[in-house]
């Protein structure tokens, strides 16, 4: 008689766990359903305002600091930084019109190991392209995608991101330095 006791309480046991296993998924179907969301909507990307760090930059850098300059509002910067330290790195990022990143980076650290850091390891290719009177190199990569422009000032100038090259020569044409 023990054993028989045993065994149907094991069994309730067993039987009340798939029960309670089932009244929380449906509560979670129902809440899935019937609370409002939506999964298209982009989070709300913080504008940073990065004219004080583009000061500093231009005074303290070993080269021209280029930022863009006539961008439509679209264009939002997001991060900003600007490391004397580390071989004068400027970045400066922007979330595009197109919800793609865009990022603006110039160092002078040696070249091949810049760009690698920059583009996220993308690879040259031999298209090149005339984009605002210079001739910009074009990176294709897993991650991100790259224009990159030697310069004679012993900086290189990469223009990276996840957006399409097109966004990328919007962003490299609407660079100035002062």
């Amino acid at each position: 008689m023990a054993g028989s006791k045993g065994k149907t309480q094991k069994t309730q046991t067993v039987r009340d766990m798939v029960l309670s296993l089932g009244l929380i998924m449906v509560a979670a179907l129902v809440m899935y359903f019937f609370i409002p969301h939506d999964d298209s909507a982009a989070p709300d990307v913080k504008r940073v305002d990065y004219r004080v760090e583009l000061l500093t930059a231009r005074r303290a850098a070993s080269y021209p600091v280029a930022a863009p300059e006539g961008l439509s509002s679209g264009w939002k910067a997001t991060s900003v930084r600007f490391d004397g330290a580390a071989f004068d790195a400027w970045h400066l990022g922007f979330h595009a019109p197109d919800g793609e990143y865009v990022a603006v980076e110039q160092s002078t650290q040696k070249r091949a190991r810049f760009i690698d850091e920059a583009s996220q390891g993308a690879r040259e290719t031999k298209v090149t392209e005339e984009i605002g009177g210079r001739t910009w190199t074009h990176y294709t990569g897993g991650r991100y995608d790259a224009l990159v422009l030697e310069g004679t000032d012993g900086a290189t100038t990469v223009v990276t991101g996840t957006a399409s090259f097109a966004q990328l020569a919007k962003m490299a044409d609407a660079l100035k330095v002062a």
